[in-house]
């Protein structure tokens, strides 16, 4: 039995985030049969920040994936076992255990180590010794029918006459009792039952349709969909009657998608933020002509070549210089220790709109880095995010975040912080626009910024004193010189 325990291998969603509570699986890499080494990765998960690849930490043979894609799991939750001695035969069961359909029973824990199993650091969290005993009926109770297995509706002979009264619905199903007289609990896996409390559905009155009378996450949709309408026999109605008839429900003009990954994340932390630090947003509209000749003029500077060179790029460096400047914005709010953190260091985030939803990974000691080096990792994190592989880490620890609504042809905004963050910079439209300039009103180049921070650490004076920085650069770029 030792043997048997030790080759197969469970693999468990790890936690690869900051605390993170579950995943979902976006992609299989393998299937069962198939061979995996030590390191190769076998899936993709999306969590609430990102979507990450798992590598698997032993060899051996894939034996079973436990969910399938676009399902939710739990961390600590085993999703995949492998088969670490593939070729070596079948362990015989013992006589004495009666033989159970797959999937009846939870797969035995590795018995390496002493009796506990070798994980990867942060891989997965402590096995399980609670272990599902087999059901046994009652003495001299009925045989009960295969669970997951539908009644048989009635024969026509049996139901009711037309002109008869409606007759009443049917009572739910007795609970299956287990050897002490009580309810037994309904089988189901966590992001299932997960699933049941947030619909508002008691696993009790649901018909298991999986294996071995398990609860899916089908049958909990069908449990929470409304009840077809009872099929009647036709009665003679009058014309009238059919036209004040209630016309039904459009079919396919509405579309439900449950809140979860980078969208939950995202709404959590933005009504967190909104609801705990008090918002200001202060607005300037500043004409960055001569910024946007420095643009072209850096797209032609052999420094320069092959980097991504665009507005946001001179935005970003012109917000370090302020922030340089105003180094008391750089800051938290620490409610439990009622402190202000002051920040020697920029982690200079940039909001990116992907298919996953909005993200805002930063770049790390941005406030160190030249031109060149800020606008390499500008392209970097662009590109990256697009390709939905942002890890974790390159989206903790932001301190100040940069929106960059003008990419949709939009003035500004008043822009929510991220948590732990004291100020958010709105880079608007560059549009062209009549301004005064020298005395007259000529075609200038122009833009409106909007910066948002936490009125707890930051004043009305701190607040108009960066962004009045900000646009001073951008108005004179020459500034990113002489205050540097």
């Amino acid at each position: 039995m030792a043997a048997t325990d030790q080759r197969f291998r469970e693999f468990k969603m790890p936690d690869v985030g900051e605390g993170l509570t579950e995943a979902e699986i976006l992609k299989w890499y393998v299937a069962p049969g198939d061979r995996v080494a030590d390191g190769q990765v076998v899936c993709e998960v999306e969590t609430a920040k990102a979507a990450v690849e798992l590598p698997i930490p032993f060899d051996g043979v894939v034996h079973e994936l436990r969910f399938g894609e676009g399902t939710t799991v739990d961390v600590g939750t085993a999703i995949i076992s492998v088969d670490t001695q593939p070729g070596a035969g079948d362990a015989p069961a013992p006589s004495a255990a009666p033989a159970e359909p797959a999937g009846a029973a939870e797969p035995a824990e590795p018995a390496e180590n002493g009796g506990r199993q070798a994980n990867l650091v942060g891989y997965g969290v402590a096995p399980s010794s609670t272990k599902r005993r087999p059901r046994k009926p009652r003495p001299g109770a009925p045989a009960a029918p295969a669970r997951g297995v539908p009644a048989q509706p009635l024969p026509a002979a049996a139901a009711p006459a037309p002109a008869a009264p409606a007759a009443p619905a049917p009572a739910p199903p007795r609970p299956e009792l287990n050897g002490h007289g009580k309810a037994a609990r309904p089988l189901a896996k966590p992001p299932v039952r997960k699933l049941a409390k947030d619909l508002g559905i008691d696993l009790a009155t649901v018909t298991p349709t999986g294996p071995d009378g398990t609860i899916t996450r089908e049958d909990v949709h069908a449990a929470a969909a409304p009840a077809p309408a009872a099929v009647a026999e036709p009665v003679a109605q009058p014309a009238v009657a059919e036209a004040e008839a209630a016309p039904a429900p459009a079919v396919g003009r509405e579309r439900r998608v449950p809140v979860k990954g980078v969208r939950k994340a995202t709404a959590q932390a933005m009504v967190s933020s909104a609801f705990t630090a008090p918002h200001v947003t202060e607005f300037i509209t500043v004409d960055v002509t001569r910024t946007m000749k420095l643009v072209a003029d850096l797209k032609q500077d052999p420094d320069m070549a092959g980097l991504r060179v665009n507005p946001l790029l001179l935005v970003a460096k012109a917000f370090l210089v302020a922030i340089r400047r105003n180094p008391e914005i750089n800051a938290v709010w620490d409610d439990g220790a009622q402190e202000i953190v002051y920040k020697d260091y920029v982690n200079l985030g940039i909001a990116a709109a992907t298919p996953r939803g909005l993200i805002v990974p930063n770049i790390k000691d941005a406030g160190s880095l030249t031109l060149p080096e800020l606008a390499s990792a500008l392209g970097e994190l662009v590109s990256t995010a697009r390709e939905g592989k942002t890890s974790p880490a390159a989206m903790s620890g932001g301190t100040v975040t940069i929106t960059n609504v003008g990419v949709f042809g939009v003035d500004t905004g008043t822009p929510i912080l991220n948590p732990g963050e004291s100020a958010i910079l709105a880079f608007g439209a560059v549009k062209l626009q009549p301004w005064v300039h020298k005395g007259k009103v000529k075609p200038r180049q122009v833009t409106t910024l909007a910066l948002s921070f936490d009125h707890r650490l930051v004043d009305g004076e701190l607040g108009s004193k960066v962004l009045a920085d900000i646009a001073a650069v951008l108005e004179q770029p020459k500034r990113l010189i002489t205050w540097a």
